[in-house]
């Protein structure tokens, strides 16, 4: 069993380091796409030179996170049951909503195209998102309840900082933002995930190290 809670550990730093590098690396395949202006959904639209190898990663990366949880669920469950239930829900919801439906349920290169598969991308994937926005929350509560201070001061740290690009990136998609610095819905987006991750990634390297 240890060897498997310890994979999780491993997986889930796979799926949080490999989202951000193939949202990094495949738009240098794809002329038309703006790692600035566009989200990186976009990545997988039926017209991406990209879609296929993009498609493929979502959904391995959300079978990772669900592999993680088994391990999340070791380590926090003694601290609080509630909480960590409240962890795994929000990553499942996450790993579902936000990358397996991005595989099967693709946005468009345009937003003005609205189609069934977008729509259930838009549901799922906002919906995943919004619910994961708040795990740094909660594995800082847990962190500080077990006494782990670093850890539960660099997951509040992260989590107001990702509530900030979130803000963002959410407003980024209003036409009165049209001309300002805050369209640039790929960057927040970017960020937002590089804040929600980091708690999550510091306490799998610290967990595997601690063996």
């Amino acid at each position: 069993m240890e060897k498997i809670y310890r994979f999780g550990w491993y997986a889930l730093i796979l799926a949080m380091t490999g989202d951000i590098l193939v949202s990094l690396v495949l738009p240098c395949l794809y002329e038309e796409y703006s790692s600035m202006k566009m989200s990186i959904s976009a990545l997988g639209n039926p017209r991406s030179p990209v879609r296929i190898p993009f498609n493929i990663w979502m959904l391995m990366e959300g079978m990772m996170f669900l592999v993680a949880l088994p391990a999340l669920y070791k380590r926090y469950y003694p601290v609080s049951a509630g909480l960590t239930y409240t962890v795994i829900a929000f990553t499942a919801i996450f790993a579902v909503g936000a990358c397996i439906f991005t595989c099967f349920f693709s946005v468009n290169e345009s937003k003005d195209i609205v189609t069934t598969a977008s729509k259930i991308h838009g549901v799922g994937s906002v919906i995943g998102f919004m619910l994961f926005l708040f795990v740094p929350l909660l594995i800082a509560i847990l962190s500080f309840k077990s006494t782990d201070i670093g850890v539960g001061i660099v997951s509040i740290v992260c989590f107001v900082i990702a509530l900030a690009f979130f803000v963002l990136f959410v407003m980024s998609d209003k036409p009165e933002f049209s001309n300002t610095i805050i369209n640039n819905e790929g960057l927040w987006e970017r960020l937002n995930l590089i804040f929600m991750y980091a708690p999550l990634l510091v306490v799998s390297i610290r967990q595997i190290i601690k063996g």
